[in-house]
């Protein structure tokens, strides 16, 4: 993945959302190549539980599914973070087991338990995940993304997003969080085509799921890949790199301008495989990737995201203000998107975000 641009001249026509009306979108331009003296911003995260105007919108759902599932609520969500903080993008508030859900699995969200499936861990079960439905199911979601694009302020961005299949894949085997991952390994490893054929119908799925998106309003999406890190290099390539491929190829043959953002958590030593084979046009780093490193390895690959530590945000003060300068200094002399290296912790003081994008208006200090 090479020939990067570097300045809006170079381009392609139409790629950045710009007319004589409305201004060039920064978030764009950064995902395009282009390199800027101020990085956008958006956190992953942004909307949620720190929030308390989120907290207030959350008691009118009974259940987290139906408020991701209500177009006037979730859009709502988005547009929070947006207009307290002044994001340059924001993303569809949803959740990744939407997918799941849309496939006919089972899926609650259980108080203090987090989500809880019905287990899948085999291929007849597997087969039994029906695409008939589904457009129908995840239609909400899709009409959220059309409120939210309506709403947004003319220099702000709308994220779309899914889970990545090997991710999505986990919960779904699992049948909820997991530390260990035995259940989607040992399918993973013992019985690869009959795992595949999850994955398949996941692969399926997921390009239905993000190109409603697109049609939607979505100017660019991320695939998050949580638990990427938990393979070894063989299985990472195999169910990692070669499904966020496939969904990649699909959705450029429909929309060939439209940038996505692939985030494998946790890959180690695997992000510049990751990068240079999946086809994603920009990479989420996670915290623990040496910026300096990613400087010299990833960038020349294209542009990155990332990394403050969610618990820097959530500490504040001069501690995190001292890791976003470093953060600045080694990545912003490429095409950055400053970001989180994963999504923003519940006990977060909303004081510290808006600090944080505040910083992140002015110029980086010199050493």
């Amino acid at each position: 993945m090479t020939g990067r641009t570097n300045s809006v001249a170079e381009m392609p026509q139409g790629f950045l959302n710009a007319s004589p009306q409305k201004p060039v979108k920064s978030l764009l331009r950064a995902l395009a190549g282009e390199v800027l003296a101020l990085p956008p911003v958006w956190l992953m995260r942004q909307a949620g539980r720190y929030l308390p105007e989120y907290r207030a919108l959350r008691q009118r759902a009974p259940s987290f599914l139906d408020f991701c599932f209500s177009p006037e609520l979730a859009a709502e969500a988005t547009m929070q973070p947006v207009r307290r903080f002044g994001m340059d993008a924001a993303i569809l508030f949803a959740d990744i087991l939407v997918v799941a859900h849309g496939l006919g699995q089972r899926v609650d969200f259980r108080e203090g338990k987090g989500p809880v499936l019905m287990p899948i861990r085999s291929a007849e079960a597997a087969c039994e995940l029906s695409l008939h439905d589904f457009a129908a199911r995840v239609a909400p979601v899709h009409e959220t993304v059309a409120r939210v694009a309506a709403m947004l302020p003319v220099q702000t961005t709308l994220i779309g997003f899914a889970g990545a299949p090997w991710t999505v894949a986990c919960y779904m085997v699992e049948g909820g969080t997991s530390r260990d991952f035995a259940a989607v390994k040992r399918w993973a490893f013992g019985d690869a085509e009959g795992f595949g054929v999850l994955i398949d119908r996941l692969v399926e799925a997921t390009i239905l799921y993000l190109s409603g998106q697109v049609t939607a309003g979505a100017e660019a999406l991320q695939l998050f890949d949580s638990w990427a890190g938990v393979l070894p290099e063989a299985a990472f390539r195999r169910w990692v790199i070669a499904p966020t491929r496939r969904i990649v190829a699909a959705l450029k043959e429909t929309h060939p301008r439209l940038p996505l953002i692939g985030f494998p958590r946790g890959a180690g030593l695997m992000y510049r495989a990751y990068f240079s084979e999946s086809g994603v046009d920009a990479l989420g780093l996670d915290s623990t990737v040496p910026v300096e490193i990613a400087h010299r390895t990833l960038q020349s690959i294209g542009p990155v995201q990332g990394n403050l530590d969610p618990l820097l945000l959530a500490a504040g003060g001069a501690a995190m203000m001292e890791n976003v300068t470093a953060i600045r200094r080694a990545l912003g002399e490429g095409p950055f998107v400053f970001n989180l290296g994963h999504g923003v912790v519940p006990e977060t003081p909303v004081e510290h975000v808006a600090a944080l994008v505040a910083s992140l208006r002015q110029p980086v200090t010199a050493p």
